[in-house]
């Protein structure tokens, strides 16, 4: 009889004990995944990306609602692209393989506060844009227009023509490469390498 009251306060402890560990292991991983989010969002910032592109970074961890030796979280971004894009660094080229056409001051924005494009730009102004070959440097996309107090190309409203000029609106390039402004890799290493850690950390306060 004596021996079964051991025996039971043993399995009781060890039960007691894979609880413990269910939760140093959940909240050990959940920690991990919030401080991973926070270091992402706080590179996104720090690179002048805005608090917008920040808050689309993310973490979750499952499984929801219990504790368990298998949680996982997961660190991520709702702008994929975008953040991608900085993190790597990539080289882009223009879809049909002609040129990638490089709005300037002069352009404006588009009705949606983007970067126009050369078609919009010619609906929106009622201007015609004029391809300028120049054999150094980028050739250009100019426009007869009046530049406005604030730098954007506009109709003239002048009968003799007085004020106009050939502006430019776009750079033509056959290629750039997006500045890499992220280092998403690095803190995620990080987040691994002390998790470990963490969750031993967590257990010894349960």
């Amino acid at each position: 009889m004596k021996l079964r009251a051991e025996i039971a306060d043993i399995a009781r402890l060890m039960a007691d004990e894979v609880k413990a560990g269910e939760k140093a292991v959940h909240f050990g991983i959940r920690d991990a995944g919030i401080a991973l989010k926070d270091a992402w969002r706080g590179q996104v910032t720090s690179a002048g990306l805005g608090q917008r592109l920040a808050r689309t970074i993310r973490s979750e961890t499952w499984p929801k609602g219990r504790h368990s030796m298998n949680a996982a979280s997961m660190v991520w971004t709702r702008a994929p692209v975008i953040v991608n894009a900085h993190d790597t660094g990539p080289l882009i080229r223009s879809k049909d393989g002609f040129w990638l056409a490089i709005p300037l001051e002069a352009a404006g924005k588009s009705r949606s506060g983007k970067r126009p494009t050369p078609g919009e730009w010619e609906a929106r102004t009622g201007l015609r844009l004029i391809f300028v070959y120049r054999r150094t440097g980028p050739s250009l996309l100019v426009a007869e227009a009046r530049l406005t107090k604030h730098g954007r190309a506009a109709v003239s409203r002048s009968k003799t023509g007085r004020g106009l000029a050939s502006v430019p609106i776009f750079l033509l390039v056959p290629q750039v490469r997006l500045k890499k402004r992220l280092d998403l890799e690095r803190p995620s290493r990080a987040a691994l390498n002390a998790l470990p850690g963490a969750i031993v950390s967590r257990w010894e306060r349960i």
